[in-house]
């Protein structure tokens, strides 16, 4: 039996960027409740110090940094510095990136979204990676299932899947590539969405009567990622409780 962490081995290290809150705050405490090193990165230095101390009370280990995902050189010193304290890492969840509602210049959010995950990415890759390495990245409905949504975001979200299915392609003897993708999802980001007449109607209209918790989004992050999804490769996976369906 897979048992309760989908077969993941104490020992492991996971980067989790925008760990600060939201789906990679979730991701990086279930990852660490699992026995994973956990780097947790984001531009919120307080938010990812929270994450970490509340994973070594715990018992766990991990590390919180400072990045910013679109800088190469600060990406490269972040990863010089997990392999040092924790490891080379076997897993990397793709998750930060610039909320919807920013009022971004079209090339410059796809640079910004999709860009810095293929450069994190790469950089990742670089490293000397150990076996059944493996990649999740946070897509969305937008732009694969729904294009509602602003020209950047859903342009952005879908570039991610698609590049996704292409590391999948490419280097399935290296390591797995799996992309998620959430509907509506009850983080900080969301709240004064959810908290209007509109957000509450989405909210209602869900087959399942409600939307995500951040941890539900993390569970199948974190399935994708382990030994328990070891020929799962290329996949975009919607975590919407069936809303797409009904479209």
């Amino acid at each position: 039996m897979l048992g309760q962490n989908f077969g993941m081995r104490g020992g492991d290290v996971v980067v989790v960027t925008g760990a600060a809150s939201g789906i990679g705050r979730a991701t990086a405490l279930l990852a660490g409740s699992f026995g994973l090193g956990v780097s947790a990165w984001d531009l919120n230095r307080a938010g990812a110090d929270e994450v970490i101390a509340e994973i070594e009370r715990a018992g766990g280990r991990g590390k919180a940094m400072t990045v910013d995902v679109t800088d190469d050189e600060v990406v490269s010193s972040a990863f010089a510095e997990t392999r040092e304290t924790l490891g080379v890492p076997r897993y990397l969840v793709n998750n930060a990136g610039p909320p919807s509602v920013a009022d971004l210049e079209f090339r410059a959010a796809l640079q910004i979204a999709a860009g810095s995950v293929q450069m994190v990415t790469e950089q990742w890759m670089a490293l000397e990676l150990p076996e059944a390495a493996a990649v999740v990245s946070v897509a969305s409905v937008a732009g694969n299932l729904v294009g509602a949504s602003p020209d950047w975001y859903g342009s952005s979200k879908a570039a991610i899947a698609g590049y996704t299915r292409f590391l999948a392609v490419r280097h399935a003897r290296r390591l797995r590539a799996n992309a998620v993708a959430p509907g509506a999802v009850d983080t900080p980001r969301m709240a004064s969405y959810l908290a209007t007449a509109v957000g509450q109607a989405w909210r209602e209209s869900n087959p399942m009567g409600r939307i995500a918790s951040p941890e539900e989004v993390a569970a199948v992050i974190c399935f994708l990622l382990s030994p328990a999804a070891a020929y799962v490769n290329g996949v975009l996976l919607p975590i919407d409780g069936g809303a797409t369906l009904t479209l």
